[in-house]
């Protein structure tokens, strides 16, 4: 029971803002079902690719999704996964979990500050409103027919996003979501409802590389456990992206950032504790 309820709260946050999913999950298959923590995340990478993917097909039928910019991202994020992987077999865990919690501070205090001073940017940059610029601003804009104008230097921006984001996927085994949404609004000029659907495709994307690896190198899995948490992560993903389409984009970013201030701050206290 415990884990179609844990997996439910995953997939409403997936379904809501696009990201934290497996940010969640780690923290609530150890602390909540006592699972060994390398376990625990494979267990995660899995059931949130699962999430993310049923989620990232009903965005796709809406056309909800920027696949241009989604495939770009999730291809490189399958570049840079090894090498977190194999960095984070080597770091102390202390260390790897404080930078993390930093990383999420400096985010939810970007976007949330975006919503506040700058509301407009949580909406469509269409090109009636504001020339395209492609040599100051974000990296990319989009174009009058309100795709993404995937010029050269958005392209290369987006692919080093997703590298990076790649790599603290293998770091840490996390979707990335937390990472991908604010890169989307901030970098790709996304709305946040666009953003949070091309997320979960990138989610799927690097969650699936992940769980190759994860498969590959042998370790061992629950899978009753992974597919319950899978299918409550599917009608979490329901119930969440319902609530999304009522939601403004300011006030999604202030949610998305203050779960990533929540969430940081535990971890912060866990480590001092």
């Amino acid at each position: 029971m415990l884990n179609l309820l844990f997996g439910l709260i995953i997939g409403f946050s997936l379904g809501l803002t696009g990201g934290g999913g497996s940010i969640f999950a780690v923290p609530l298959l150890v602390y909540g079902l006592a699972m060994p923590a390398h376990e625990a995340v494979g267990v995660s990478l899995i059931a949130v690719g699962a999430t993310a993917l049923g989620g990232a097909i009903v965005r796709l039928r809406r056309r909800e999704v920027e696949l241009k910019a989604a495939l770009l991202f999730g291809m490189a994020g399958i570049v840079g996964a090894p090498l977190g992987t194999v960095l984070g077999a080597k770091l102390p865990a202390q260390f790897l979990l404080g930078g993390f919690a930093l990383l999420m501070l400096l985010v939810a205090a970007r976007m949330w500050l975006q919503a506040v001073r700058r509301p407009a940017d949580a909406r469509i940059v269409r090109a009636g409103d504001k020339a395209l610029d492609t040599t100051s601003g974000p990296a990319c804009r989009i174009n009058p027919a309100g795709g993404l104008a995937l010029t050269s230097r958005c392209a290369v921006v987006l692919a080093l996003s997703g590298v990076f984001t790649g790599f603290l996927s293998g770091l840490f085994g996390v979707g990335g979501g937390f990472l991908i949404v604010p890169a989307l609004v901030l970098i790709a000029s996304l709305p946040m409802q666009r953003a949070v659907a091309t997320s979960l495709l990138i989610i799927a994307i690097i969650s699936a590389a992940g769980s190759v690896s994860y498969l590959l190198a042998g370790r061992p899995l629950a899978w009753t456990v992974t597919t319950l948490f899978a299918l409550g992560g599917l009608g979490g993903m329901i119930l969440g992206g319902r609530l999304s389409r009522r939601l403004a984009g300011p006030q999604l970013q202030k949610l998305f950032a203050t779960a990533m201030v929540g969430v940081a701050i535990y971890m912060l206290m866990r480590l001092l504790v």
